[in-house]
């Protein structure tokens, strides 16, 4: 399988299917295209077309099948791979795990758009000026840590529904987020945000992310240089 992906410091979507695969330890390889614009005669648009009809990361392919919706690629891996158990084996637990995504993946836009992914960047002040003056960065906030708080006891930790699934890969680059913005957070999600740093997946990520050393001026709302 090869998974496409864009820059690993600002591509939130391509960091989800990357950490699952990479937790479970399910082997691919890896294909980054590098953000440069995203118009559609930019080289990222351009290579992009030649995968995916949808313009976007991540795609995954295998052999002749290309998925390129981040959803159905875990969707895909975790009924090809079912010794893996990536959605947790309780029915229940189950849909409350693809509840979550679901909410994920088409909500929290506020948190997508005003505190955007930058794992190598340290930004408390803005995090601070923005929870205090936008109400729907405050509520998105407050709803993470009401879903994680509460998924945490439920079902006794140490990751969202006890072993690591699909869930926590998908919020993978909301903790990402927190480190950066570094909002006040209750004790249990603060824990759970510093496991999921430590895991194996996420660290990979981390890793590479502060490797790369390529500030893309249109990913940076906050910055004028990597200093």
């Amino acid at each position: 399988m090869q998974l496409v992906i864009g820059n690993k410091n600002y591509s939130s979507w391509s960091m989800r299917p990357w950490v699952l695969l990479k937790q479970a330890g399910i082997a691919f390889e890896e294909r980054k295209i590098r953000f440069d614009a995203f118009t559609p005669d930019s080289t990222f648009k351009t290579e992009l077309a030649r995968v995916t009809p949808a313009g976007c990361v991540p795609v995954l392919i295998d052999d002749d099948l290309t998925i390129w919706d981040t959803l159905a690629i875990a969707e895909y891996v975790a009924e090809k791979f079912p010794a893996k158990q990536l959605w947790p084996k309780d029915a229940k637990a189950r849909a409350r795990a693809r509840s979550v995504c679901a909410e994920m993946h088409s909500g929290f836009g506020a948190l997508r758009n005003q505190l955007p992914m930058n794992v190598e960047a340290s930004l408390p002040d803005v995090g601070r000026r923005l929870l205090a003056e936008d109400g729907a960065v405050r509520a998105d906030v407050d709803r993470i840590v009401e879903m994680w708080s509460g998924l945490l006891e439920a079902h006794g930790g140490p990751l969202l529904f006890g072993d690591f699934t699909i869930a926590d890969a998908y919020f993978a680059p909301v903790v990402m987020r927190l480190r950066t913005y570094a909002p006040p957070l209750p004790a249990d999600v603060a824990a759970y945000v510093e496991r999921m740093v430590a895991s194996k997946g996420v660290a990979a990520w981390m890793r590479d992310a502060l490797a790369e050393k390529d500030f893309r001026q249109f990913e940076e709302p906050y910055r004028t240089s990597r200093d």
